[in-house]
C-alpha cells in the first residue's frame, strides 16, 4: 500500500478507499459516506476494474474493514443481497447528483434493508456485555441502508453531488461544514483544475 495511505484503516465507520486508474496509478477517493464507499465497490463508476465483490470472502474482507467486530461469515445469499443493496444505493446517488428523481423500486430496496436489525450503538465503559459481540453481515448491510436513508433524505440529498471536473463523474457526499466540496479528490481533479487555472493565468499574461 502506498506510503501516503490515510491514517485510518476504515474500521469503525471511517470512509474512503484506494482506486486504480486505467494507467494503474493508485489514488485515494473518499466518498464522504460508508454507504457510498460500498456503492463504489463495483456498482458505480462504469469501470469493471473497480469491482471488488467477486466472492463472499471479498465481501467479508470489505465489511471487516468498515465494521468493528464483524464476524466474517458471508454466504452466497449474503453476497447476492449485498449487491442488490449496492445497486440501489448507486442508482439513487447517481440520480440525485444530477437532480433527478430516484426510481421508487430502488427506494423500496433500501427501505427493506433499513427495516432489518442494524448494528446497535454501544456506550463504552460498562461492566456487562449486552447482546452479540460480533456483527453479522445482515446487520452491516442494514446499517449502510439506514445511512443511505439519511443521505438521500430531503434535508441531506442536496449534498450528494458529482465531481465538478468535466471529465469526471464520481459522486460523493459533501460532509463539510461549509458545504462547498467540488472535487472527488483534491489530489486528483482538484489538482488538475489548479494546474489548468495556473496555465490559463500564465498564458493571459
Amino acid at each position: 500500500m502506498p506510503a501516503n495511505t490515510p491514517a485510518s484503516d476504515n474500521a469503525g465507520g471511517a470512509t474512503g478507499q484506494w482506486f486504480k486508474s486505467r494507467t494503474s496509478r493508485q489514488w485515494w477517493f473518499d466518498s464522504g459516506a460508508r454507504a457510498l464507499d460500498f456503492a463504489y465497490t463495483g456498482a458505480m463508476g462504469n469501470n469493471p476494474e473497480w469491482e471488488r465483490l467477486h466472492t463472499p470472502a471479498d465481501l467479508a474482507t470489505w465489511l471487516e474493514g468498515r465494521f468493528e467486530a464483524c464476524d466474517g461469515t458471508v454466504t452466497d445469499r449474503d453476497l447476492t443481497d449485498a449487491k442488490g443493496l449496492r445497486e440501489a444505493i448507486a442508482s439513487i446517488a447517481t440520480t440525485l447528483s444530477v437532480n433527478g428523481d430516484p426510481d421508487p423500486k430502488q427506494i423500496d430496496i433500501i427501505n427493506l434493508f433499513a427495516a432489518t436489525p442494524d448494528v446497535p450503538p454501544r456506550l463504552a465503559g460498562g461492566n456487562l456485555q449486552a447482546g452479540r459481540t460480533r456483527v453479522r453481515t445482515g446487520q452491516a448491510l442494514a446499517t449502510m441502508a439506514r445511512e443511505a436513508v439519511f443521505l438521500f433524505g430531503e434535508e441531506q440529498h442536496e449534498r450528494i453531488r458529482e465531481c465538478a471536473a468535466d471529465d469526471c463523474a464520481l459522486v460523493f457526499y459533501d460532509e463539510s461544514r461549509s458545504n462547498n466540496r467540488r472535487w472527488c479528490s483534491m489530489q486528483r481533479c482538484g489538482n488538475r483544475a489548479k494546474v489548468r487555472s495556473h496555465r490559463a493565468r500564465t498564458a493571459a499574461r
